[in-house]
Protein backbone atom coordinates (compact mmCIF):
# COMPACT_ATOMS: atom_id res chain seq x y z
CA UNK A 1 0.00 0.00 0.00
CA UNK A 2 1.58 3.44 -0.83
CA UNK A 3 1.98 6.23 1.84
CA UNK A 4 -0.39 8.96 2.05
CA UNK A 5 1.58 11.69 1.56
CA UNK A 6 3.35 13.20 -1.75
CA UNK A 7 4.62 16.18 -3.36
CA UNK A 8 1.05 17.88 -3.48
CA UNK A 9 -0.33 16.71 -0.11
CA UNK A 10 -0.18 20.33 1.13
CA UNK A 11 -2.73 21.36 -1.64
CA UNK A 12 -4.76 18.58 -1.09
CA UNK A 13 -5.33 18.29 2.32
CA UNK A 14 -5.09 22.18 3.13
CA UNK A 15 -8.10 22.40 5.98
CA UNK A 16 -8.73 19.62 6.60
CA UNK A 17 -8.34 17.58 9.53
CA UNK A 18 -6.04 14.82 9.18
CA UNK A 19 -7.93 11.22 10.72
CA UNK A 20 -9.32 8.41 8.98
CA UNK A 21 -12.21 8.79 6.09
CA UNK A 22 -15.13 6.83 7.00
CA UNK A 23 -16.61 4.82 3.34
CA UNK A 24 -19.45 3.04 2.24
CA UNK A 25 -17.41 1.02 -0.04
CA UNK A 26 -19.50 -0.24 -3.32
CA UNK A 27 -19.29 -3.13 -4.75
CA UNK A 28 -16.05 -3.74 -6.78
CA UNK A 29 -16.08 -5.04 -10.63
CA UNK A 30 -13.56 -7.29 -11.30
CA UNK A 31 -12.75 -10.04 -14.80
CA UNK A 32 -13.21 -13.25 -11.85
CA UNK A 33 -17.29 -13.63 -12.11
CA UNK A 34 -17.79 -10.79 -9.95
CA UNK A 35 -20.54 -8.53 -11.49
CA UNK A 36 -21.92 -5.05 -9.87
CA UNK A 37 -24.68 -5.50 -7.47
CA UNK A 38 -26.34 -2.82 -9.13
CA UNK A 39 -28.00 -4.15 -12.01
CA UNK A 40 -27.71 -0.33 -13.93
CA UNK A 41 -23.77 -1.16 -13.88
CA UNK A 42 -23.98 -4.94 -14.60
CA UNK A 43 -21.53 -4.57 -17.36
CA UNK A 44 -18.61 -6.59 -18.65
CA UNK A 45 -15.16 -5.13 -19.08
CA UNK A 46 -14.29 -4.62 -23.33
CA UNK A 47 -13.54 -7.69 -24.19
CA UNK A 48 -10.08 -7.57 -26.49
CA UNK A 49 -8.81 -10.60 -28.20
CA UNK A 50 -5.81 -10.86 -29.66
CA UNK A 51 -7.11 -10.17 -32.89
CA UNK A 52 -8.79 -6.90 -32.10
CA UNK A 53 -12.13 -6.55 -34.01
CA UNK A 54 -14.90 -4.33 -33.88
CA UNK A 55 -17.38 -7.38 -32.66
CA UNK A 56 -21.09 -7.30 -32.46
CA UNK A 57 -22.43 -4.40 -30.32
CA UNK A 58 -22.91 -5.20 -26.43
CA UNK A 59 -26.09 -6.37 -25.23
CA UNK A 60 -28.31 -3.49 -23.88
CA UNK A 61 -32.07 -5.17 -23.68
CA UNK A 62 -33.60 -3.11 -26.28
CA UNK A 63 -32.53 -4.42 -29.49
CA UNK A 64 -31.40 -1.30 -31.64
CA UNK A 65 -29.14 -0.65 -28.46
CA UNK A 66 -30.47 3.25 -28.65
CA UNK A 67 -28.31 4.07 -31.59
CA UNK A 68 -28.48 7.60 -33.05
CA UNK A 69 -29.01 8.14 -36.98
CA UNK A 70 -26.19 9.51 -38.57
CA UNK A 71 -28.92 10.80 -41.73
CA UNK A 72 -28.20 14.34 -40.41
CA UNK A 73 -24.88 14.52 -40.89
CA UNK A 74 -24.61 13.34 -43.88
CA UNK A 75 -27.18 15.76 -45.32
CA UNK A 76 -25.07 18.35 -44.11
CA UNK A 77 -22.03 17.12 -45.80
CA UNK A 78 -23.99 17.03 -48.80
CA UNK A 79 -25.44 20.81 -48.61
CA UNK A 80 -21.87 21.80 -48.00
CA UNK A 81 -20.55 19.90 -50.83
CA UNK A 82 -23.55 21.89 -52.82
CA UNK A 83 -22.85 25.28 -51.64
CA UNK A 84 -18.76 24.82 -52.03
CA UNK A 85 -19.11 23.68 -55.57
CA UNK A 86 -21.61 26.10 -56.58
CA UNK A 87 -19.77 28.92 -54.70
CA UNK A 88 -16.36 27.50 -56.43
CA UNK A 89 -18.22 27.23 -60.14
CA UNK A 90 -18.78 31.22 -60.00
CA UNK A 91 -15.55 32.00 -58.27
CA UNK A 92 -13.80 29.88 -61.21
CA UNK A 93 -15.85 31.81 -63.77
CA UNK A 94 -14.86 35.36 -62.89
CA UNK A 95 -11.46 34.86 -61.46
CA UNK A 96 -9.70 37.70 -63.58
CA UNK A 97 -12.36 39.92 -61.77
CA UNK A 98 -11.55 38.59 -58.24
CA UNK A 99 -7.78 38.84 -59.13
CA UNK A 100 -4.59 35.83 -59.06
CA UNK A 101 -3.41 37.04 -56.29
CA UNK A 102 -2.77 39.79 -53.39
CA UNK A 103 -3.40 42.76 -55.65
CA UNK A 104 -4.75 43.66 -58.69
CA UNK A 105 -8.12 42.82 -57.77
CA UNK A 106 -11.07 44.05 -59.61
CA UNK A 107 -13.26 43.21 -56.40
CA UNK A 108 -13.44 46.14 -54.00
CA UNK A 109 -16.60 45.20 -52.02
CA UNK A 110 -16.12 41.83 -50.96
CA UNK A 111 -13.72 39.14 -50.04
CA UNK A 112 -11.50 37.71 -52.91
CA UNK A 113 -8.72 36.35 -54.06
CA UNK A 114 -6.53 38.38 -51.56
CA UNK A 115 -8.71 36.70 -48.76
CA UNK A 116 -7.55 33.21 -50.00
CA UNK A 117 -3.89 33.55 -49.80
CA UNK A 118 -4.67 34.74 -46.41
CA UNK A 119 -6.22 31.85 -45.40
CA UNK A 120 -3.44 29.88 -46.64
CA UNK A 121 -1.24 31.76 -45.01
CA UNK A 122 -3.20 30.96 -41.47
CA UNK A 123 -3.48 27.17 -42.54
CA UNK A 124 0.79 26.80 -42.68
CA UNK A 125 0.88 28.52 -39.68
CA UNK A 126 -1.89 26.53 -37.82
CA UNK A 127 -0.15 23.19 -39.19
CA UNK A 128 3.46 24.18 -38.29
CA UNK A 129 2.78 25.72 -35.34
CA UNK A 130 0.60 22.51 -34.23
CA UNK A 131 2.68 20.19 -35.17
CA UNK A 132 5.73 21.56 -33.21
CA UNK A 133 3.43 22.23 -30.23
CA UNK A 134 2.58 18.33 -30.34
CA UNK A 135 6.59 17.20 -31.03
CA UNK A 136 6.54 19.27 -27.45
CA UNK A 137 4.44 17.56 -25.16
CA UNK A 138 6.50 14.59 -26.88
CA UNK A 139 9.90 15.60 -25.70
CA UNK A 140 9.41 17.76 -23.37
CA UNK A 141 6.26 16.30 -21.22
CA UNK A 142 7.53 17.29 -17.55
CA UNK A 143 7.95 21.15 -18.64
CA UNK A 144 5.21 20.91 -21.14
CA UNK A 145 2.15 22.68 -18.96
CA UNK A 146 4.74 25.39 -17.88
CA UNK A 147 6.00 25.95 -21.78
CA UNK A 148 1.87 26.41 -22.46
CA UNK A 149 0.87 28.50 -19.70
CA UNK A 150 3.96 30.95 -19.90
CA UNK A 151 3.21 31.36 -24.14
CA UNK A 152 -0.49 31.62 -23.79
CA UNK A 153 -0.28 34.62 -21.44
CA UNK A 154 3.13 36.18 -22.77
CA UNK A 155 1.44 35.81 -26.34
CA UNK A 156 -1.99 36.73 -25.02
CA UNK A 157 -0.95 40.25 -23.53
CA UNK A 158 1.55 41.19 -26.15
CA UNK A 159 -0.94 41.05 -28.37
CA UNK A 160 -3.83 42.63 -26.47
CA UNK A 161 -1.13 45.45 -26.14
CA UNK A 162 -0.48 45.80 -30.05
CA UNK A 163 -4.42 45.83 -30.46
CA UNK A 164 -4.60 49.23 -28.06
CA UNK A 165 -1.62 50.58 -29.76
CA UNK A 166 -2.93 50.09 -32.85
CA UNK A 167 -6.26 51.49 -31.76
CA UNK A 168 -8.40 48.55 -32.51
CA UNK A 169 -10.08 48.20 -29.09
CA UNK A 170 -12.36 45.84 -29.76
CA UNK A 171 -10.09 43.22 -30.20
CA UNK A 172 -7.49 44.79 -27.32
CA UNK A 173 -10.25 44.55 -24.34
CA UNK A 174 -11.12 40.71 -25.31
CA UNK A 175 -7.22 39.88 -25.92
CA UNK A 176 -6.85 41.68 -22.11
CA UNK A 177 -9.86 39.91 -20.69
CA UNK A 178 -8.67 36.34 -21.58
CA UNK A 179 -4.90 36.88 -20.55
CA UNK A 180 -6.05 38.16 -17.10
CA UNK A 181 -8.50 35.39 -16.78
CA UNK A 182 -5.36 32.88 -17.76
CA UNK A 183 -3.32 34.43 -15.45
CA UNK A 184 -5.24 34.16 -12.57
CA UNK A 185 -6.50 30.45 -13.74
CA UNK A 186 -2.62 29.32 -14.14
CA UNK A 187 -1.94 30.63 -10.67
CA UNK A 188 -4.63 28.76 -9.26
CA UNK A 189 -3.69 25.50 -11.15
CA UNK A 190 -0.07 25.51 -9.72
CA UNK A 191 -0.13 22.76 -6.98
CA UNK A 192 -2.08 20.46 -9.26
CA UNK A 193 0.76 20.07 -11.89
CA UNK A 194 2.55 17.57 -10.37
CA UNK A 195 -0.47 14.99 -10.78
CA UNK A 196 -1.41 16.44 -14.15
CA UNK A 197 2.56 15.38 -15.16
CA UNK A 198 2.16 11.91 -14.15
CA UNK A 199 -1.14 11.69 -16.07
CA UNK A 200 0.30 12.96 -19.33
CA UNK A 201 3.66 10.94 -18.46
CA UNK A 202 1.90 7.97 -18.80
CA UNK A 203 -0.41 8.93 -21.79
CA UNK A 204 2.98 9.79 -23.52
CA UNK A 205 4.52 6.16 -22.67
CA UNK A 206 1.38 4.29 -24.04
CA UNK A 207 1.47 6.44 -27.21
CA UNK A 208 5.37 5.42 -27.71
CA UNK A 209 4.97 2.29 -27.25
CA UNK A 210 1.74 0.84 -28.20
CA UNK A 211 -0.57 1.23 -31.01
CA UNK A 212 -0.40 4.45 -33.66
CA UNK A 213 -1.37 7.57 -31.58
CA UNK A 214 0.98 9.50 -33.27
CA UNK A 215 -0.26 7.98 -36.74
CA UNK A 216 -3.73 8.78 -35.85
CA UNK A 217 -2.54 12.48 -34.63
CA UNK A 218 -1.28 13.42 -38.20
CA UNK A 219 -4.11 11.74 -40.21
CA UNK A 220 -6.46 13.90 -38.37
CA UNK A 221 -4.44 16.77 -38.41
CA UNK A 222 -3.76 16.57 -42.00
CA UNK A 223 -7.82 16.08 -42.69
CA UNK A 224 -8.14 19.08 -40.71
CA UNK A 225 -5.90 21.07 -42.68
CA UNK A 226 -7.15 19.77 -46.10
CA UNK A 227 -10.48 20.90 -44.79
CA UNK A 228 -9.55 24.30 -43.20
CA UNK A 229 -8.42 25.18 -47.11
CA UNK A 230 -11.90 23.72 -48.66
CA UNK A 231 -13.90 25.31 -46.09
CA UNK A 232 -11.57 28.90 -46.64
CA UNK A 233 -12.34 28.49 -50.57
CA UNK A 234 -15.59 27.70 -49.67
CA UNK A 235 -16.39 30.73 -47.93
CA UNK A 236 -14.59 33.49 -50.42
CA UNK A 237 -16.21 31.93 -53.27
CA UNK A 238 -19.59 32.45 -51.22
CA UNK A 239 -18.98 36.25 -51.13
CA UNK A 240 -17.69 36.53 -54.30
CA UNK A 241 -20.60 35.07 -55.79
CA UNK A 242 -23.31 36.11 -54.14
CA UNK A 243 -21.97 39.57 -52.90
CA UNK A 244 -24.62 42.79 -54.32
CA UNK A 245 -22.04 45.98 -54.89
CA UNK A 246 -23.61 49.34 -54.25
CA UNK A 247 -22.71 50.09 -57.54
CA UNK A 248 -23.58 46.72 -60.00
CA UNK A 249 -20.08 45.98 -60.56
CA UNK A 250 -20.20 42.25 -59.45
CA UNK A 251 -20.41 40.19 -63.07
CA UNK A 252 -21.04 37.25 -60.89
CA UNK A 253 -24.80 38.88 -60.20
CA UNK A 254 -25.36 39.68 -63.56
CA UNK A 255 -28.05 36.77 -64.45
CA UNK A 256 -28.46 35.39 -67.85
CA UNK A 257 -24.59 35.64 -68.66
CA UNK A 258 -23.86 31.62 -68.72
CA UNK A 259 -22.08 29.91 -66.03
CA UNK A 260 -20.38 33.56 -64.69
CA UNK A 261 -23.67 34.49 -63.73
CA UNK A 262 -25.62 33.81 -61.00
CA UNK A 263 -28.65 36.05 -60.72
CA UNK A 264 -30.55 36.78 -57.59
CA UNK A 265 -27.30 38.46 -55.10
CA UNK A 266 -28.55 39.54 -51.92
CA UNK A 267 -27.02 40.04 -48.46
CA UNK A 268 -29.51 37.66 -47.09
CA UNK A 269 -27.95 35.23 -49.42
CA UNK A 270 -24.70 35.82 -47.94
CA UNK A 271 -25.46 35.41 -44.39
CA UNK A 272 -27.60 32.59 -44.84
CA UNK A 273 -24.91 30.85 -46.69
CA UNK A 274 -21.76 31.81 -44.39
CA UNK A 275 -23.97 30.72 -40.83
CA UNK A 276 -24.66 27.48 -43.00
CA UNK A 277 -20.93 26.77 -43.60
CA UNK A 278 -20.02 27.88 -40.69
CA UNK A 279 -22.17 25.36 -38.73
CA UNK A 280 -21.41 22.59 -40.77
CA UNK A 281 -17.60 23.75 -40.78
CA UNK A 282 -17.91 22.75 -37.02
CA UNK A 283 -19.65 19.93 -37.33
CA UNK A 284 -17.78 18.68 -39.61
CA UNK A 285 -14.45 18.97 -37.69
CA UNK A 286 -15.50 18.17 -34.73
CA UNK A 287 -16.74 14.90 -36.50
CA UNK A 288 -13.09 14.37 -37.36
CA UNK A 289 -11.87 15.27 -33.66
CA UNK A 290 -14.37 13.29 -31.65
CA UNK A 291 -13.76 10.12 -34.50
CA UNK A 292 -10.19 10.77 -33.50
CA UNK A 293 -10.82 10.19 -30.07
CA UNK A 294 -13.14 7.25 -29.94
CA UNK A 295 -10.28 5.74 -32.11
CA UNK A 296 -7.26 6.51 -29.79
CA UNK A 297 -9.70 5.60 -26.66
CA UNK A 298 -9.57 1.84 -27.99
CA UNK A 299 -5.79 1.96 -27.67
CA UNK A 300 -5.86 3.22 -24.15
CA UNK A 301 -8.58 0.82 -23.07
CA UNK A 302 -7.00 -2.01 -24.89
CA UNK A 303 -3.38 -0.92 -22.93
CA UNK A 304 -5.54 -0.81 -19.48
CA UNK A 305 -7.57 -3.63 -19.62
CA UNK A 306 -4.77 -6.22 -21.15
CA UNK A 307 -1.37 -4.54 -20.92
CA UNK A 308 -0.65 -6.21 -17.93
CA UNK A 309 -2.00 -10.16 -18.86
CA UNK A 310 -0.18 -12.54 -19.90
CA UNK A 311 -1.28 -12.14 -23.77
CA UNK A 312 -0.38 -8.21 -23.41
CA UNK A 313 -1.79 -6.12 -25.94
CA UNK A 314 -4.26 -7.65 -28.85
CA UNK A 315 -2.94 -6.63 -32.43
CA UNK A 316 -5.00 -4.67 -34.48
CA UNK A 317 -5.88 -2.85 -31.71
CA UNK A 318 -6.14 0.76 -33.75
CA UNK A 319 -7.28 -0.67 -36.81
CA UNK A 320 -10.40 -2.45 -34.93
CA UNK A 321 -11.10 0.77 -33.02
CA UNK A 322 -11.38 2.61 -36.06
CA UNK A 323 -13.30 0.31 -37.99
CA UNK A 324 -15.76 0.81 -35.05
CA UNK A 325 -15.84 4.37 -34.75
CA UNK A 326 -16.05 4.23 -38.41
CA UNK A 327 -19.47 2.01 -38.77
CA UNK A 328 -21.18 0.91 -35.53
CA UNK A 329 -20.32 4.14 -33.25
CA UNK A 330 -20.79 6.43 -35.84
CA UNK A 331 -23.99 8.11 -35.32
CA UNK A 332 -23.06 8.81 -31.66
CA UNK A 333 -20.16 10.49 -32.63
CA UNK A 334 -22.21 12.28 -34.89
CA UNK A 335 -25.05 13.37 -32.61
CA UNK A 336 -22.43 14.16 -29.75
CA UNK A 337 -20.16 16.35 -32.42
CA UNK A 338 -23.59 18.18 -33.16
CA UNK A 339 -24.09 19.50 -29.56
CA UNK A 340 -20.96 21.27 -29.51
CA UNK A 341 -21.11 22.61 -32.98
CA UNK A 342 -23.85 24.09 -32.61
CA UNK A 343 -22.50 25.92 -29.20
CA UNK A 344 -19.66 26.76 -31.42
CA UNK A 345 -21.89 28.22 -33.96
CA UNK A 346 -23.36 30.83 -31.47
CA UNK A 347 -20.12 31.70 -29.68
CA UNK A 348 -18.86 32.40 -33.00
CA UNK A 349 -21.97 34.98 -34.33
CA UNK A 350 -21.70 36.85 -30.69
CA UNK A 351 -17.65 36.75 -31.04
CA UNK A 352 -18.28 38.97 -34.05
CA UNK A 353 -21.44 41.03 -33.07
CA UNK A 354 -19.34 41.91 -30.22
CA UNK A 355 -16.45 42.75 -32.44
CA UNK A 356 -18.74 44.55 -34.63
CA UNK A 357 -20.53 46.76 -32.12
CA UNK A 358 -17.11 48.06 -30.40
CA UNK A 359 -15.89 48.90 -33.92
CA UNK A 360 -18.50 51.22 -34.31
CA UNK A 361 -18.07 52.86 -30.21
CA UNK A 362 -21.08 51.28 -28.74
CA UNK A 363 -18.97 50.14 -25.51
CA UNK A 364 -22.71 48.86 -23.91
CA UNK A 365 -23.42 46.47 -26.77
CA UNK A 366 -19.25 45.42 -26.90
CA UNK A 367 -19.83 44.22 -22.91
CA UNK A 368 -23.14 42.40 -23.34
CA UNK A 369 -21.89 40.61 -26.13
CA UNK A 370 -18.52 39.86 -24.06
CA UNK A 371 -20.36 38.76 -20.81
CA UNK A 372 -22.81 36.62 -23.04
CA UNK A 373 -19.84 35.24 -24.70
CA UNK A 374 -18.35 34.18 -21.44
CA UNK A 375 -21.84 32.63 -20.15
CA UNK A 376 -21.44 30.33 -23.96
CA UNK A 377 -17.90 29.22 -22.92
CA UNK A 378 -19.06 27.90 -20.11
CA UNK A 379 -21.86 26.19 -21.57
CA UNK A 380 -19.42 24.71 -23.57
CA UNK A 381 -17.24 24.02 -21.32
CA UNK A 382 -19.84 21.70 -19.40
CA UNK A 383 -20.47 19.84 -22.72
CA UNK A 384 -17.15 19.25 -23.97
CA UNK A 385 -16.17 17.98 -20.27
CA UNK A 386 -19.18 15.25 -20.52
CA UNK A 387 -18.36 14.82 -24.15
CA UNK A 388 -15.03 13.91 -23.20
CA UNK A 389 -15.67 10.88 -21.10
CA UNK A 390 -18.66 9.78 -23.07
CA UNK A 391 -16.55 9.23 -26.17
CA UNK A 392 -14.21 7.15 -24.48
CA UNK A 393 -17.16 5.10 -22.84
CA UNK A 394 -18.65 4.37 -26.41
CA UNK A 395 -14.85 3.40 -27.68
CA UNK A 396 -14.93 0.99 -24.72
CA UNK A 397 -18.27 -0.25 -24.51
CA UNK A 398 -20.46 0.50 -27.98
CA UNK A 399 -23.15 2.49 -26.26
CA UNK A 400 -25.47 5.16 -27.65
CA UNK A 401 -24.32 8.78 -26.82
CA UNK A 402 -26.52 9.70 -24.49
CA UNK A 403 -27.01 6.05 -22.07
CA UNK A 404 -23.05 6.72 -22.63
CA UNK A 405 -22.76 9.96 -20.62
CA UNK A 406 -25.28 9.42 -18.14
CA UNK A 407 -23.29 5.60 -17.05
CA UNK A 408 -20.27 7.27 -17.15
CA UNK A 409 -20.77 10.37 -15.23
CA UNK A 410 -22.85 8.25 -12.70
CA UNK A 411 -20.26 5.95 -11.99
CA UNK A 412 -17.12 8.52 -12.12
CA UNK A 413 -19.45 9.87 -9.25
CA UNK A 414 -20.07 7.07 -7.49
CA UNK A 415 -16.21 6.04 -8.11
CA UNK A 416 -15.03 9.53 -6.75
CA UNK A 417 -13.12 9.76 -10.17
CA UNK A 418 -15.05 12.88 -10.79
CA UNK A 419 -12.99 14.85 -8.39
CA UNK A 420 -9.76 13.36 -9.67
CA UNK A 421 -10.75 14.28 -13.45
CA UNK A 422 -11.35 17.75 -11.58
CA UNK A 423 -7.85 18.21 -10.73
CA UNK A 424 -6.31 17.06 -13.74
CA UNK A 425 -5.34 19.90 -15.75
CA UNK A 426 -4.68 18.21 -19.16
CA UNK A 427 -7.63 19.27 -21.05
CA UNK A 428 -7.66 22.63 -19.53
CA UNK A 429 -3.39 23.17 -20.74
CA UNK A 430 -4.76 21.77 -24.37
CA UNK A 431 -7.51 24.07 -24.64
CA UNK A 432 -4.87 26.98 -23.82
CA UNK A 433 -2.37 25.61 -26.40
CA UNK A 434 -4.65 25.77 -28.99
CA UNK A 435 -6.28 29.30 -28.21
CA UNK A 436 -2.63 29.97 -28.26
CA UNK A 437 -2.32 28.96 -31.63
CA UNK A 438 -5.52 30.81 -32.51
CA UNK A 439 -4.34 34.13 -30.95
CA UNK A 440 -1.54 33.87 -33.31
CA UNK A 441 -3.34 33.12 -36.66
CA UNK A 442 -5.94 36.13 -36.02
CA UNK A 443 -2.80 38.31 -35.30
CA UNK A 444 -1.63 36.90 -38.72
CA UNK A 445 -4.58 38.06 -40.07
CA UNK A 446 -4.95 41.26 -38.68
CA UNK A 447 -1.23 42.20 -39.37
CA UNK A 448 -2.02 40.67 -43.42
CA UNK A 449 -5.07 43.08 -43.50
CA UNK A 450 -2.92 45.54 -42.28
CA UNK A 451 0.22 45.44 -44.83
CA UNK A 452 -1.50 44.23 -47.98
CA UNK A 453 -4.65 46.91 -47.47
CA UNK A 454 -7.06 45.48 -49.50
CA UNK A 455 -9.90 47.52 -51.34
CA UNK A 456 -12.83 45.93 -49.76
CA UNK A 457 -11.33 46.01 -46.56
CA UNK A 458 -11.07 49.92 -46.66
CA UNK A 459 -13.38 50.83 -43.83
CA UNK A 460 -12.23 47.85 -41.77
CA UNK A 461 -15.56 46.65 -42.39
CA UNK A 462 -14.34 42.75 -42.54
CA UNK A 463 -11.73 42.55 -40.42
CA UNK A 464 -13.67 40.86 -37.45
CA UNK A 465 -14.89 38.51 -39.70
CA UNK A 466 -12.07 37.87 -41.03
CA UNK A 467 -10.22 37.81 -37.81
CA UNK A 468 -13.17 35.22 -36.50
CA UNK A 469 -12.57 32.86 -39.15
CA UNK A 470 -8.99 33.07 -38.59
CA UNK A 471 -9.26 32.32 -34.89
CA UNK A 472 -11.50 29.53 -35.39
CA UNK A 473 -9.08 27.58 -38.11
CA UNK A 474 -5.93 28.21 -35.88
CA UNK A 475 -8.14 26.88 -32.74
CA UNK A 476 -9.61 23.23 -34.74
CA UNK A 477 -7.09 22.51 -35.99
CA UNK A 478 -4.76 22.30 -33.30
CA UNK A 479 -7.20 20.56 -31.29
CA UNK A 480 -7.60 18.12 -33.92
CA UNK A 481 -4.19 17.69 -33.27
CA UNK A 482 -3.61 17.40 -29.53
CA UNK A 483 -6.83 15.41 -29.77
CA UNK A 484 -4.63 11.76 -29.14
CA UNK A 485 -3.27 13.28 -25.78
CA UNK A 486 -6.44 14.15 -24.48
CA UNK A 487 -8.10 11.26 -25.26
CA UNK A 488 -5.68 8.94 -23.52
CA UNK A 489 -5.82 10.76 -20.15
CA UNK A 490 -9.87 10.85 -20.64
CA UNK A 491 -9.98 6.97 -21.32
CA UNK A 492 -7.64 6.42 -18.29
CA UNK A 493 -9.82 8.18 -16.04
CA UNK A 494 -13.22 6.43 -17.33
CA UNK A 495 -11.28 3.03 -17.36
CA UNK A 496 -10.18 3.78 -13.76
CA UNK A 497 -14.02 4.41 -13.05
CA UNK A 498 -15.46 1.62 -14.08
CA UNK A 499 -12.69 -0.91 -12.69
CA UNK A 500 -10.27 0.35 -10.25
CA UNK A 501 -8.84 -2.85 -9.43
CA UNK A 502 -7.12 -3.15 -12.43
CA UNK A 503 -4.92 0.02 -12.02
CA UNK A 504 -3.89 -1.13 -8.50
CA UNK A 505 -3.15 -4.58 -9.71
CA UNK A 506 -1.49 -4.78 -13.63
CA UNK A 507 -0.47 -0.65 -13.51
CA UNK A 508 0.96 -0.78 -10.01
CA UNK A 509 4.11 1.50 -11.35
CA UNK A 510 1.78 3.80 -12.53
CA UNK A 511 -0.42 3.15 -9.36
CA UNK A 512 1.93 3.96 -7.30
CA UNK A 513 3.40 7.38 -9.04
CA UNK A 514 -0.31 8.66 -9.22
CA UNK A 515 -0.63 7.73 -5.27
CA UNK A 516 3.32 9.69 -4.64
CA UNK A 517 1.62 13.45 -5.92
CA UNK A 518 -1.87 12.90 -5.36
CA UNK A 519 -2.53 11.20 -2.25
CA UNK A 520 -6.17 11.22 -1.80
CA UNK A 521 -6.41 9.09 -4.84
CA UNK A 522 -6.64 6.15 -2.20
CA UNK A 523 -9.91 7.01 -0.83
CA UNK A 524 -11.27 8.45 -3.54
CA UNK A 525 -10.85 5.11 -5.92
CA UNK A 526 -11.73 2.83 -2.59
CA UNK A 527 -8.45 1.87 -2.06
Amino acid sequence: MAQKHGEAESYYTAGQQQQPMQYQQPPQPSYQGREYQDPKYQQAPPNYGQNFNAGPPPAQGGGDYGKQSYDQFLLTFAGFVAVSGLSLEGYSANKGFTGGGIYNSGNTFSLNTNTVVLFVFVLCVALVVSWTYFTLARLFTKQFIWITGILHIVFGIGTAVYYFIKHYYSAAVVFAVFSIFSIICFISWIPRIPFSVVMLQQTMDVAKGFGHVFLVSAIGGIASVAFGAWFSVTLVSVYVKYEPSSGGTNPACTAGTGSSGAGGCSTAKVIGLVVFITFAGYWITEWIKNTMHSIVAGVYGSWFFCAGKPGGMPKGATRGAARRSLTYSFGSICFGSLVVAIINMIRQAVSIAQSQEAGQGNMVGSILFCVLGCIIGLIEWAVQFINRYAFSHIALYGKAYIPAAKDTWKMMKNRGIDALVNDCLIGPVLTMGSTFVAYLCALLSYLYLQFTSPAYNSGGTFTPVIMAFSFLIGLQVCQVFMTPIGSGVDTVFVAMAWDPDVLKREHGDFYERVVRVYPKVQEMIHA
